[in-house]
């Protein structure tokens, strides 16, 4: 049974059909496209056995550590696939993001060895690396005994990938030829424009071209459609405000968080003559046309006022304005999406991200059989599962974005997404200073920000006070 279907599968797996053609021929077979997806699963799970032993560690047991969201959500849906291919039995915890971080650094910190592996961000390993809290992951992924051939670690975005990496010196570059792969990248977020169509026409307005022309369309937009204010961002005071279009637009015009002289030693950098001109433009912008309680607005907030249509854009994570164009938010299928350069001499968009990852526990009690799970879990099988099948809306593996299926499925319900990738891709990594003062430096420079805003200080003022704090803490913390 299936023999014509198995044939045609078998071929794609060699590469010798496409997907188009696979699926084409499926079709044209009769077989349902959850039939296929059940017979494509078991030959792919047969095809991976048949050049890596991932019966290794057969019988064993893991635990993760998991963040509530659509990507962990992509794996859980497709573990078994996991647990067929190599006989490890996987649970796990999972946990809304306004407790896991700290579920995370408490697990750590105590040295437990409960959880083998866990979601996050790669700034989070500028703190769990140094202390000796996670492993570093070159040592498997080097390894052709513990790696399957077909992982193709080559494949992985290199700006998402190098993200993950660093050495561990305050202010090395990071995927430094001497760095530590300390997490794995999972699937990551730029930050552009996602606006709303509708009102867009309705205004009739085009996509901002730069941070001038940002500031005066969210002006339009707000004057002339009624009840809606102009742009939706971040303003809480919380790294997660300068992290996401604040430090995308700001790394557009060569702005720096930090300087690292010859030395090795850092100082702050947000009180140059070309820092104060954008923060000036980003909190003009603000003040004319961002919600009227910005200073309490987080992702949450951001994303509810698009989906509900209280704002006309967002400049915010690519996978927000992803979640809210579906489900029952009431602007489902009127928004689209735009790569953004804040700098008019830019030639392109340079977006700061935010990656999310896996990384292994440096006190997982097998941390062979848990690497079987990250190749597995990041590797080019799961992530085509979890992008064609599921929201694994960003994916970090190149051979992905190529997908003609993925291609076509975010085409079909997500106008311009595609082409904002393919504008980013490239010019997308994190742009912040790897140092263990991440945390203080960005949260103090939103509290900065949050003054600006609400016009309790000039800002050059402002941001010769954040740069003279920042370097005071840098030098207590012998940074600087």
């Amino acid at each position: 049974m299936h023999e014509k279907e198995k044939d045609l599968i078998g071929a794609f797996l060699r590469g010798q059909v496409d997907r188009r053609a696979l699926l084409k021929g499926l079709g044209a077979l009769g077989m349902t496209a959850g039939s296929a997806g059940t017979l494509f699963n078991m030959m792919s799970t047969q095809a991976l056995a048949a050049d890596f032993d991932w019966k290794a560690h057969s019988g064993k047991s893991l635990k993760l550590l998991l963040n509530k969201h659509p990507y962990a959500d992509a794996m859980i849906a497709n573990l078994q696939t996991f647990k067929d291919l190599t006989g490890i039995n996987v649970t796990y915890d999972v946990f809304p993001e306004d407790v896991y971080f700290d579920k995370v650094t408490a697990a750590l910190s105590s040295g437990s060895s409960e959880y083998d592996a866990f979601m996050t961000g790669a700034y989070m390993t500028w703190t769990y690396g140094p202390a000796g809290w996670i492993t570093d992951l070159k040592e498997w992924i080097n390894d052709p005994a513990k790696t399957n051939p077909n992982y193709a670690w080559d494949d992985f975005l290199p700006g998402v990938k190098n993200s993950c990496a660093w050495n561990g010196r305050p202010g090395g570059e990071l995927g430094s030829d001497d760095a530590k792969q300390w997490c794995i990248p999972w699937a990551f977020e730029q930050n552009n424009i996602t606006y709303n169509r509708e009102m867009f026409d309705k205004a009739g307005v085009g996509v901002p071209k730069n941070i001038d022309d940002m500031i005066s369309v969210a002006a339009k937009l707000q004057k002339d459609i009624s009840g809606i204010y102009g742009i939706g961002l971040r303003g809480s005071r919380s790294w997660a405000t300068i992290h996401p279009g604040f430090l995308s637009g700001y790394a557009n015009f060569n702005e720096k968080d930090l300087a690292v002289s010859a030395d090795g030693k850092l100082s702050a950098a947000m009180n140059t003559a070309g820092s104060k001109a954008y923060h000036s433009k980003f909190v003009q912008l603000i003040q004319e046309s961002g919600p009227k309680d910005w200073s309490t607005y987080t992702w949450y907030q951001v994303g509810t006022d698009l989906g509900a249509g209280a704002s006309a854009m967002i400049f915010d994570a690519d996978c927000l304005g992803y979640f809210m164009n579906g489900g029952d938010n009431k602007m489902a299928g009127k928004l689209s999406y735009a790569a953004f350069a804040a700098n008019p001499e830019a030639t392109a968009s340079t977006p700061n991200i935010w990656i999310w990852s896996l990384a292994m526990s440096n006190f997982s009690k097998d941390k062979d059989a848990t690497w079987y799970f990250l190749q597995w879990a990041s590797g080019p099988e799961h992530a085509l599962f979890g992008a064609t099948k599921m929201d694994f809306v960003d994916p970090v593996r190149q051979s992905i974005w190529k997908d003609e299926v993925f291609r076509n499925k975010l085409n079909t319900s997500y106008p311009g997404f595609v082409e904002m990738f393919d504008a980013s891709a490239a010019g997308a990594s994190i742009k912040f200073t790897p140092q263990p003062l991440f945390f203080d430096v960005t949260t103090e420079w939103a509290a900065t920000l949050q003054k600006m805003v609400a016009k309790e200080v000039p800002v050059d003022e402002g941001l010769d006070q954040l740069a003279e704090s920042i370097n005071r803490q840098l030098k207590e913390a012998g940074l600087g």
